[in-house]
């Protein structure tokens, strides 16, 4: 196996790797049920806490993760850190965070732990797939 190869393969080792890891981490929270999103949105109702501990969760492990990969001068697994250098608010990222957050309160999905729930395919979860497929063409099609 040539160096470029072996390369390609522990890069789409560690995808999947990273993937399974997160997926298995929603589903032990219990992310991948859509009545705890919608509990969480529920404010004025049963309220159901447990998404913002999720959150936390998150937002600790990436301070933390950002720290210690910038250590490095480059990425372990690639050429150079591709970081985002857009820092304006426009009617574009705000018409489509507007959109994310409309769909994940319908349906009570984000992209993550819908993929994670494909194992337990219902009428509703795939529903929820094939409009966000849709809406990634409609993205594309008007960016």
């Amino acid at each position: 196996m040539s160096q470029s190869n072996k390369s390609s393969w522990i890069k789409t080792a560690a995808g999947y790797a990273a993937g399974l890891l997160f997926g298995i981490g929603l589903a032990v929270s219990g992310m991948t049920d859509p009545a705890r999103v919608v509990g969480f949105l529920d404010v004025a109702g049963a309220w159901d806490p447990t998404l913002m501990f999720v959150l936390g969760g998150a937002v600790v492990t990436t301070f933390i993760g950002f720290r210690l990969v910038f250590k490095h001068t480059v990425p372990l697994l690639g050429g150079v850190f591709q970081l985002p250098i857009k820092r304006e608010l426009d009617a574009k990222l705000l018409g489509g965070a507007a959109l994310f957050g409309i769909g994940w309160g319908l349906s009570g999905y984000c992209p993550g732990p819908a993929i994670a729930s494909i194992g337990g395919l219902s009428l509703p979860l795939l529903a929820m797939l094939v409009t966000m497929v849709l809406g990634w063409f409609a993205a594309k099609r008007f960016a």
